[in-house]
């Protein structure tokens, strides 16, 4: 895997040319960005920028009011290989907040679907495809990340009825009670599936569940055809991806623009 040549890859088909990645999203292209703009509880944000020192401030300024027209908060999100190299020193100014850095990590599927990955005794998989099995992953949500999870209850329930192709999901069920779960986006032509949501509850943290789930999706992205597995990993992952095949091309932080809490 030549990590240069996959990396201008992903920059290509999955951000320069990105396709809506849920129901009622589409994906503009305005001057030097690329953005989506959805619903409330969709992601909304800059997917990619090809920006100078002399229109990156603009460029800001055209996003903030796009967005904020709309009453949308939504991220920048920034890879430390974008250009210009201040960008974000320039997004903080305009009042976006970074949050945690975090490791884009890229393998080839088939490397990670040979990976021998047993669930623990007494642990059975349950596919996520309707609103109890979306109370199932939520279960797990809330208690894994202790963060709210409403807006991705919304889009994960629109998702199984209305795009139902795009969106892998699967809870980990021990005792009648979920344990884990994780979710995997596919975008058809891209090449690429992307690993989110990977969590679980700290009684079961360190008995393999996040990379048998990891193999498992893996699996699933093989059958249909996708070469390349990314993820956006933590520091708490990062190693166990590390591990299974997985290496660093780059870097993303989010950066979050809300309008009310820069207005005040």
């Amino acid at each position: 895997m030549d990590d240069a040549e996959v990396l201008a890859l992903f920059d290509r088909r999955v951000r320069r040319e990105a396709r809506p990645d849920g129901p009622g999203c589409r994906i503009e292209r305005v001057g030097g960005v690329v953005r989506q703009t959805g619903p409330a509880e969709a992601w909304n944000g800059v997917l990619w920028s090809g920006l100078t020192a002399s229109s990156a401030d603009r460029a800001i300024e055209e996003q903030v009011r796009h967005f904020t027209s709309l009453g949308r908060e939504f991220e920048w999100k920034l890879y430390e290989h974008d250009e210009p190299g201040d960008l974000g020193d320039r997004l903080r100014a305009a009042g976006f907040a970074p949050g945690p850095r975090e490791a884009l990590m890229v393998a080839e599927t088939a490397r990670i679907a040979a990976v021998p990955a047993a669930l623990p005794a007494g642990v059975d998989l349950v596919p996520v495809t309707d609103a109890a099995g979306v109370d199932l992953l939520m279960d797990v949500h809330d208690r894994a990340f202790g963060t709210d999870g409403t807006r991705l209850r919304r889009r994960l329930l629109r998702q199984l009825a209305e795009q139902a192709g795009t969106v892998v999901a699967v809870v980990a069920v021990a005792a009648g009670r979920p344990v884990s779960s994780a979710r995997m986006e596919t975008a058809p032509g891209t090449g690429f599936a992307g690993l989110w949501g990977g969590g679980t509850v700290p009684e079961w943290r360190g008995r393999g569940l996040y990379r048998a789930l990891v193999a498992h999706r893996a699996r699933i992205a093989a059958d249909r055809g996708h070469p390349w597995l990314q993820v956006d990993a933590s520091d708490d992952s990062r190693p166990v991806l590390a591990r299974l095949g997985f290496t660093v091309l780059s870097t993303t932080t989010p950066y979050d623009y809300r309008p009310d809490a820069t207005t005040g």
